[in-house]
């Protein structure tokens, strides 16, 4: 008998598959140096911790463990992020928390809730692809959002950029793509122009704890807690196979964003949620962190040196002070998609830039990721593509 006639819906030919996603399988190949992913370092995951505290929830509470919970989340883990969003300077409490399948499902959960076709949704550019994937499927109208070091820029204000969005989803802290962070007097501008024009703030911040030197500036929230929609998540303080991330926001927004996730998969993992919690209760993260930093660091450092080395002139790059990615953007007119071609053949990955636009795509960009890759590869993939680009000119 013939198939049948596979006909999906409009909406899934306008999410776009990540070329990032695809290039891992390239990876496994031998031999291979990949600076494109933004995987986590294998070095940073807790498997002791972990362990330990999978088999004594299943000890102490096996049967609660395994079974059906509330779509929220478990009260012990959205207790340990409350009291940690206080600790921060914003008074939180448990109710204000959603725990979510990592944090990509709580940008499918919102734009669920508040995208529509045409509907105005405020984005930097470049942004988070996954972002991107997760809105376009409700046909959003994309609108750049100039930001400079102080907020936003006067000709994006004047032009009524803001009018009528329904909210603004904006990376703060050590960006994917770019690494860059925002200063304090940025995100105070942002709220204060968020409540004039009465707007929603999506903050994405996964990356929030991975800062070297410097802690970044305090959560939007800090300054328009009423309309902050907070995300982060535990994938790269613990560990992305978990996929546990959170929402913390007004009681009223999680309400919705918990009906719909409930439409969705009812809930998140019990038992993973409970060792979690367990494994954050234990006070690891004192230690833990500053490991992490350290290993994103040293990695970044040696990524940073490698490109002032190798790079021909009329290459520039961000210089990140935390997070797990650098920014570079080659002279015109070339390509990276065409640079990643022959990047593969010498066995380098990266990710071109122009998955990473909503509009207008910037083809003589790229992004690298230190974060999998130690400092030596690093220098050797980082010579070869300096090559590969002295070649291009």
């Amino acid at each position: 008998m013939p198939p049948a006639t596979l006909s999906p819906a409009a909406r899934t030919y306008r999410v776009q598959g990540s070329v990032i996603r695809s290039l891992l399988k390239v990876t496994q190949q031998p031999g291979v140096i990949s600076l494109g992913g933004g995987m986590p370092s294998p070095a940073s995951f807790p498997i002791d911790a972990m362990r330990a505290a999978y088999d004594a929830e299943l000890a102490e509470n096996g049967p609660a463990a395994v079974q059906y919970s509330t779509t929220e989340g478990e009260l012990c883990l959205r207790e340990w992020i409350a009291e940690r969003e206080t600790a921060k300077g914003v008074p939180t409490d448990p109710d204000d928390v959603l725990i979510t399948a990592g944090s990509q499902q709580a940008l499918d959960l919102l734009a669920k809730a508040f995208v529509e076709p045409g509907a105005p949704v405020l984005v930097q550019s470049p942004t988070y692809l996954g972002a991107l994937q997760a809105f376009s499927a409700f046909e959003p109208d994309y609108r750049v959002v100039g930001i400079d070091g102080e907020g936003f820029r006067r000709e994006t204000i004047e032009a009524g950029l803001t009018d009528g969005a329904r909210f603004m989803y904006i990376m703060c802290n050590f960006q994917n793509p770019t690494g860059g962070t925002l200063t304090e007097a940025c995100l105070r501008a942002v709220a204060e122009r968020a409540r004039l024009d009465d707007f929603w703030l999506v903050e994405d911040d996964p990356y929030g704890d991975l800062w070297y030197r410097t802690p970044p500036p305090p959560s939007l929230r800090t300054w328009a807690p009423e309309r902050t929609i907070r995300m982060s998540s535990f994938s790269k303080i613990l560990a992305p196979g978990l996929r546990l991330g959170y929402v913390v926001a007004p009681p009223e927004a999680i309400e919705l964003l918990a009906r719909l996730k409930q439409a969705t998969d009812l809930q998140t993992s019990t038992l993973t949620q409970r060792a979690a919690a367990r494994v954050l209760r234990s006070g690891i993260l004192t230690e833990h962190l500053p490991r992490i930093r350290e290993i994103y660091a040293v990695q970044c450092a040696a990524m940073l040196e490698a490109l002032e080395a190798c790079m021909p002139s009329g290459v520039s790059w961000s210089r990140p002070e935390g997070g797990m990615f650098v920014w570079v953007t080659l002279p015109e007119p070339l390509d990276s998609l065409v640079l990643l071609k022959a990047a593969v053949e010498r066995g380098v990955i990266f990710a071109p830039g122009n998955g990473f636009y909503a509009v207008e795509p910037a083809l003589n960009t790229l992004r690298l990721s230190f974060s999998t890759v130690p400092p030596e590869k690093i220098r050797t993939a980082v010579g070869i593509l300096g090559k590969l680009i002295r070649e291009a000119i």
